[in-house]
């Protein structure tokens, strides 16, 4: 199997739009199809953007979203915000046979247990809920520093994670992110108490997802208390052979 290849397309000042970005996950995704790409993960922000999965509920969208754009997409899942101080990365990989979609999801997961682990923040999954969530502790609620969300067509994944860095949260006060209005959103950089940007973030991220997306064997980080996600999970999308 080929090396995973990271691509760092759009960072900073030169945060990729949403749909050119979902344009270039097409293209790169046809190149894994067809195994003219090795497989890939696209490494970026965007500016302020809100995206609806195919689950979201119209009182989850935000009612005045400040000037974003909010596109529906084709992944599963609901409504969640990408912007500036938000490291977003998609895994386009082929799924060995011996990976099913939800262990794609868990090693994504794992990776970025890891990555905030090395970075000094404690996390875990929160089983029925995805994502990476810090415990309620006396500086708040249960919280989500990432989320995920992917759709796999043609044995191919897209889409893939967002983790909170510095980002302005103020975003989230817009919606109801993930539509889980019982549990807050936070950042590396509010946990810590320091600036922690998304170019400090990518080289931890990549070593772990690099070691994680190589599929072999892992002893998972131990789960948080199970919490029913409103409406149904996972947030996946399988999408039948040559759709």
């Amino acid at each position: 199997m080929s090396e995973l290849r990271f691509e760092q397309v759009g960072l900073g000042a030169d945060a990729i739009d949403y749909l050119a970005a979902w344009d270039l996950q097409r293209e790169v995704h046809a190149g894994v199809v067809d195994a003219t790409r090795p497989p890939t993960v696209l490494l970026l922000e965007h500016p302020p953007v809100y995206t609806a999965g195919k689950r979201t509920e119209p009182h989850e969208r935000p009612a005045d979203p400040g000037g974003a754009a909010v596109i529906d997409v084709d992944r599963g899942g609901k409504i969640t915000f990408h912007g500036p101080g938000q490291l977003v990365g998609y895994p386009i990989v082929r799924l060995p046979d011996h990976v099913k979609v939800v262990d794609y999801v868990r090693r994504v997961e794992e990776a970025l247990i890891q990555a905030c682990g090395e970075l000094g923040v404690t996390t875990a999954r929160v089983p029925g809920r995805s994502g990476v969530w810090l415990r309620a502790d006396d500086q708040g609620p249960e919280r989500k520093v990432a989320a995920l969300g992917i759709r796999v067509s043609r044995g191919v994944t897209m889409h893939g994670f967002s983790l909170n860095c510095d980002v302005d949260l103020g975003w989230y006060d817009r919606f109801v992110p993930c539509g889980i209005a019982d549990a807050g959103v936070t950042t590396l950089s509010q946990e810590l108490g320091r600036r922690v940007t998304v170019p400090d973030v990518i080289p931890v991220v990549e070593r772990h997802l690099a070691r994680y997306l190589a599929w072999g064997a892992y002893v998972p980080t131990p789960d948080y208390d199970a919490r029913p996600e409103p409406g149904r999970t996972p947030r996946i999308t399988l999408v039948t052979p040559g759709r």
